[in-house]
């Protein structure tokens, strides 16, 4: 599956028999000798009153809070494996996510961000850097540009994703550009995928929410992603904070088919 480019191998766990090892999950993602994916995520049985348990692992085999863009996956994936209703739930390790779904687009309720840091400066690549950072689930930090088209996110996303204000896990880095009063396009570098993808969900929202507060506006606010597609990220703003942020965008079957680890 992919949503918004960023794409997703989906395996239904609900028996609880496949354990993943981390080299699996690396060759499942090798777009030469495997499938070829972003990540894995397995559908699994709740075990706290939600509906379904989403586990997910990036293409370097390590296992990561939350994806947006797969949890829209997933939620469609639910639906057509397990007969989900048009509104379904299932925990993460980044709290309880809900989602809607109509058709390919699906609406995500997400977990409430934290730790929003405004006006970062950091050294990258031999230069000094202002950003800002947000967690979204996972965490990330968000760089406005004025031209996405000569940022080197390989490089200056690698050299953010590394440092040590953000250590030891790490984090997301998202380079953002102003389209409009409530519109941005975005690049991002991607912890645990080492590289630059088509889109991250929870990117689109944290680079949303900075837009918000730094430019006082109010949602939705439309993400236009590398993979052509916008996103749609709604919010409520409560003071210093923001709740009943939600990420809609859509969820597309590509194949299906068996592979022998």
């Amino acid at each position: 599956m992919n949503g918004a480019g960023n794409d997703f191998v989906l395996v239904d766990n609900r028996s609880g028999e496949l354990l993943l090892r981390k080299e699996q999950v690396v060759k499942l993602c090798d777009r030469h000798r495997g499938v070829g994916a972003d990540g894995v995520l397995l559908l699994e049985k709740a075990t706290n009153g939600a509906d379904f348990r989403m586990r997910y692992y990036n293409s370097d085999g390590g296992e990561a809070e939350m994806c947006g863009n797969g949890a829209r996956c997933f939620a469609r994936f639910a639906q057509q494996v397990a007969g989900a209703k048009s509104k379904v739930s299932f925990e993460t390790p980044a709290g309880v996510i809900a989602a809607k779904l109509g058709g390919e687009l699906v609406c995500l309720e997400m977990s409430e961000p934290t730790d929003l840091r405004l006006g970062i400066e950091m050294s990258a690549s031999g230069d000094t850097i202002r950003g800002h950072f947000i967690n979204t689930g996972v965490p990330h930090v968000v760089i406005p540009v004025p031209d996405l088209e000569t940022v080197d996110v390989q490089k200056t996303g690698a050299a953010i994703r590394h440092h040590e204000l953000f250590s030891p896990k790490g984090a997301n880095v998202n380079f953002s550009k102003k389209r409009g009063r409530r519109r941005i396009a975005i690049r991002t570098y991607e912890r645990g995928v080492e590289n630059e993808t088509l889109a991250c969900g929870t990117g689109v929202v944290a680079s949303a929410l900075v837009f918000a507060a730094t430019e006082s506006v109010d949602g939705p606010i439309g993400v236009l992603v590398r993979g052509g597609n916008e996103l749609t990220v709604g919010f409520k703003k409560a003071g210093g904070h923001f709740k009943n942020v939600t990420l809609t965008g859509p969820a597309e079957f590509v194949f299906e088919g068996t592979i022998k680890l």
